[in-house]
């Protein structure tokens, strides 16, 4: 028994080693994009308007992306994932190659990629279940956040070193050359991942979507973590749109790369440690008191201008936070039943990320329009709140993380309130 555990982990490394190396290559080419359209235009607009269409077609895809999932060979999904998101980067470099340097190609190109994100990731996080046992699945999730973390951790300085000698065009070819290592991995697993319903009679292709929406809503506990994630989103959401902005306005860009790098080592290190020992059940309390500190660290990365302080407190915050994520992974994971996990995770993608999407989509207007502008020297808040953060370019993105810092804090305690998410954790 202890040997065919050990074999079912072995096939779900080979598919995380592939997604490790592809993550890092999407990495490097969000951090080269997000850096290459700061520096052209100087609006956090232009930043995080690329972020959004990276992000908002597979939020919307996601749950048929989860329903197909369900339906066919999840192997073969994620193999057409890799490959179509590689060809989003193809359209992209034809256009760099052409001589068109505008955003619109970028924006056009990043939307391709994301469309296919919605068919590999679904699949990729119910293949999981499908590869091993119930007692692996922590295991698991602390893997594939660290497999996650490594466009944090690897990717922005190995960026910021490339773009020092090359041009992004070549950036964006190494990115397509991940993507076919993935492919590969997915290739050595064994064929039809998800036959176990292979000779049962197949629903409507949306009935299977809409099954999927009623099961996650009549599951009630499961729903409110989901609503009270897509807060928690919502005010971390701005912390993905508007770091590299707050920090290019004093830095240039290999120094951010090095800054997001060893702050995501937090990252790396939680991750490595869940992965190895997490055995314990109590994820709901985890979950409340992982969080509450992630709110508080997120606060400071607000609060001064010195690197050094940045860098201790997105550390802190990046160790953090795999705890946060492995909670929520392993409370909707045991809650729900193996043969709706695709289309389920794909609806619960799209509950608790909708507030991501909206901090997606405001976060530049409300930067560039609204803080930003209270902090200049004849700011609003430049006599009061401003001398004790500073004013100038970048200090409203400080004050903007502040208070999604306290909500989050506010969020945690919350949770710990809520009998019906509390038992979720006696599963």
């Amino acid at each position: 028994m202890e040997q065919e555990g050990e074999r079912k982990f072995g096939r779900f490394l080979i598919v995380w080693v592939g997604q490790f190396i592809s993550n890092i290559g999407s990495g490097l080419t969000a951090f080269s994009l997000g850096v290459y359209a700061f520096q052209k235009t100087g609006s956090a607009i232009s930043y995080s308007l690329i972020i959004l269409f990276a992000f908002l077609p597979s939020f919307l895809l996601k749950p048929i992306g989860g329903t197909l999932s369900d339906r066919m060979d999840r192997r073969l999904m994620m193999i057409i994932g890799d490959i179509g998101s590689a060809f989003g980067l193809v359209f992209i470099l034809l256009m760099l190659f052409s001589g068109i340097d505008d955003l619109w190609q970028i924006y056009i190109g990043v939307a391709i990629s994301s469309v296919f994100v919605a068919l590999q990731n679904p699949a990729y996080k119910a293949s999981v279940t499908d590869l091993l046992d119930k007692n692996s699945y922590s295991k698991a999730s602390g893997l594939m956040q660290l497999s996650e973390s490594s466009r944090f951790l690897i990717s922005p300085i190995l960026a910021g070193i490339l773009l020092g000698f090359m041009n992004i065009k070549y950036v964006l070819i190494i990115d397509i050359l991940t993507f076919l290592v993935a492919v590969l991995a997915v290739f050595s697993i064994k064929r039809n991942l998800n036959k176990q319903k292979s000779n049962e009679k197949q629903e409507h292709f949306f009935n299977d979507l809409k099954s999927g929406f009623k099961y996650t809503f009549s599951q009630k506990g499961l729903l409110y973590l989901l609503c009270i994630t897509s807060l928690i989103t919502f005010s971390i959401g701005f912390l993905q749109t508007l770091i590299g902005p707050m920090i290019l306005v004093f830095t240039d860009s290999k120094t951010l790369g090095i800054t997001l790098t060893v702050a995501a080592t937090g990252m790396l290190i939680s991750s490595f440690l869940i992965g190895i020992f997490s055995k314990t059940n109590k994820q709901v309390k985890i979950l409340c008191i992982s969080l509450f500190f992630a709110g508080f660290f997120y606060a400071l990365l607000g609060v001064s201008t010195n690197i050094v302080f940045i860098i201790g407190s997105g550390f802190l915050f990046f160790f953090i936070l795999p705890f946060v994520n492995t909670s929520l992974d392993v409370l909707i994971r045991t809650n729900v039943e193996n043969d709706m996990q695709g289309r389920v995770w794909s609806i619960v993608s799209l509950i608790s990320q909708f507030g991501m999407v909206i901090a997606f989509s405001i976060a530049g207007f409300l930067a560039d329009n609204v803080f930003n502008p209270l902090f200049q020297t004849d700011g609003f808040f430049a006599s009061t709140i401003g001398k004790i953060i500073g004013t100038g370019r970048g200090r409203g993105i400080g004050f903007m993380f502040i208070l999604s810092g306290i909500t989050v804090t506010i969020i945690a305690v919350l949770i710990s309130k809520i009998k019906t998410i509390r038992r979720l954790g006696k599963q």
